[in-house]
């Protein structure tokens, strides 16, 4: 488990990470999202020891990261891929870590390939594209075959295979139960494989929830649903906090307030067809622009439409 705990950091008068306080729980994917200067890297350089707090701390398997007498067995990270001797190959490079924990060449050799480099394992990593490089910090962080991951735009520089592989190989280490935290500014990618969510942005905690949770929050969590005997179902779910919209002239509500589960128990308990049941979420995408439209940096204002020419 990771957890944070009112995580702060300042530099000079600038506040780049303020009072963040969530928990990465094992056995899931945890997204951490943020617009480009929210504080993503600097929280994870927190997490890892890296920088040090101004105020608050962080643990990991009930630990400060400093207090691990052999971290690599404890956590695997990866913040920057290309911070690798340039002159070694991957296979001394993987080496070289192995021996400051007393890791065996076999172990070496296996994450070799799990990351799909055994072929270039003789390689100099000067030579290596940007994606041999990620799944060369990808096969460190596996290296010691850690409880908890943190890592850093991990599918950076990967062709679509490469981005299938780290999919799958995330969910199965959670399958595992195995802690992992990933951040990533490819929001379709963070659709399909994390779990759990927290946001930030300026530095603050703006979500701490499930992707379900989240998407179903920014679609306002309307139902649609198309039923001949609209009144009736009507009359069945109205409630304080419930609010219903029939459209004129159809067999066709919108429900608020209430999930389609309950709407399509409701019905069948008082045998009322339903030929549409449709609850409407927002793409994790646009959930995410929503809620961080108000931390965004950089703005871009769209063109305005220039008319015909005369």
């Amino acid at each position: 488990m990771i957890r944070a705990y009112a995580l702060t950091k300042r530099y000079g008068d600038a506040t780049v990470v303020q009072d963040l306080d969530f928990t990465v729980r094992p056995g899931t994917v945890t997204g951490l999202l943020g617009p480009n200067g929210a504080g993503k890297s600097t929280t994870m350089r927190m997490l890892l020891g890296l920088d040090t707090p101004t105020r608050g701390r962080s643990t990991i398997g009930g630990r400060a990261y400093a207090t691990h007498s052999a971290p690599l067995t404890e956590v695997g990270a990866l913040l920057e891929a290309r911070s690798i001797h340039p002159g070694r190959t991957a296979f001394h490079h993987l080496m070289a870590l192995a021996h400051t924990h007393g890791i065996p060449r076999s172990r070496v050799e296996h994450v070799l390939g799990l990351a799909g480099l055994n072929s270039v394992a003789g390689k100099r990593v000067k030579g290596f594209s940007l994606g041999m490089g990620q799944r060369l910090g990808i096969a460190a962080a596996l290296l010691g075959d850690p409880a908890a991951l943190i890592l850093d735009e991990p599918v950076n520089g990967l062709d679509p295979e490469g981005v299938l592989w780290i999919r799958n190989l995330l969910r199965s280490l959670a399958a595992e139960g195995r802690t992992v935290l990933v951040s990533s500014h490819l929001m379709s990618e963070m659709a399909l494989t994390a779990d759990h969510l927290v946001v930030i942005g300026r530095g603050c905690l703006l979500a701490d929830t499930t992707v379900s949770a989240f998407t179903t929050a920014a679609g306002g969590g309307s139902v649609t649903v198309l039923t001949p005997r609209t009144t009736a179902l009507r009359d069945l779910l109205r409630g304080p906090d419930i609010e219903i919209t029939a459209t004129p002239g159809s067999d066709r509500l919108e429900v608020r307030g209430t999930d389609a589960e309950h709407i399509g128990r409701t019905a069948a308990a008082h045998a009322i067809p339903l030929y549409e049941l449709t609850p409407h979420t927002a793409s994790l995408e646009q959930a995410f622009m929503d809620l961080t439209q108000e931390s965004v940096d950089y703005r871009i204002n769209a063109p305005e439409p220039t008319g015909a020419p005369a």
